[in-house]
């Protein structure tokens, strides 16, 4: 238990840490601790800086975090709760991560006998266009939102509707953040209309969205809160 605090809190800090500030911070003697380290040294997971004159993590721990990556947990725990959605509401629904000014659909869960919709597994679209990318904005720092579209030209568009400047998309997110979800309405596809919710990490940090496109009245509100249970579903799933 004290092994793995003491790589929870090197993981939080941004260079190494003397060995006394590790030992009251786990709440342990000062020999203990030493004596820890040298053992987390000896697998790989803590590093001995001696121009610092502190510990930080080492190899292990960052080859431990590269093969969370690998393993896909995001895709692989909203599986089951993305096919339990598209079954109780009987619609197509996906799951969606951000890639630079787009969103990347990772994982599409379709439900028979609707319609083939532009949104498959590895297709991208722009994020401000897209209900799902409007989900995953609201949440993010105004200052990175201005980071990523910086000018009109950063602001594509598919139909000739939707945001088409930083002013016109910050009001579309304050609205998505009022309501709590995100919509679109024929800005992607003429016709249909997508509802979004946020998956969140541990950080309430914005990784994903769960999206549901449809044609015609799907009952928004209602379809919006089948969307807000699942995305906190997931949301737990991976630690948020």
């Amino acid at each position: 238990m004290r092994a793995l605090r003491v790589l929870r809190f090197l993981a939080g800090q941004p260079g190494p840490v003397p060995a006394d500030r590790i030992a009251r911070e786990i709440g342990m003697p000062r020999s203990s601790a030493y004596h820890l380290l040298n053992e987390m040294i000896a697998e790989g997971f803590v590093v001995h800086v001696a121009d610092d004159r502190g510990y930080g993590l080492g190899l292990a721990a960052f080859e431990a975090g590269s093969g969370f990556a690998r393993q896909e947990p995001l895709q692989r725990l909203a599986r089951r709760p993305l096919a339990e959605l598209s079954t109780g509401i009987r619609q197509t629904a996906h799951l969606a991560v951000m890639h630079g000014r787009d969103v990347l659909y990772v994982i599409e869960q379709r439900y028979p006998g609707r319609p083939m919709l532009v949104t498959d597994v590895g297709v991208r679209l722009p994020a401000h266009l897209t209900a799902s990318g409007r989900a995953i904005l609201a949440g993010l720092p105004k200052s990175q939102v201005r980071a990523l579209f910086p000018g009109r030209a950063a602001f594509v568009n598919r139909t000739g509707a939707g945001p088409a400047s930083l002013a016109a998309l910050q009001s579309v997110l304050g609205e998505t953040r009022a309501r709590g979800y995100a919509v679109e309405e024929g800005e992607v596809t003429p016709g249909l209309a997508s509802v979004a919710v946020a998956v969140r990490d541990h950080n309430r940090y914005p990784v994903a969205a769960v999206t549901v496109t449809y044609a015609g009245d799907a009952g928004q509100p209602a379809l919006a809160a089948r969307l807000t249970a699942t995305a906190d579903a997931i949301t737990r799933r991976i630690g948020g």
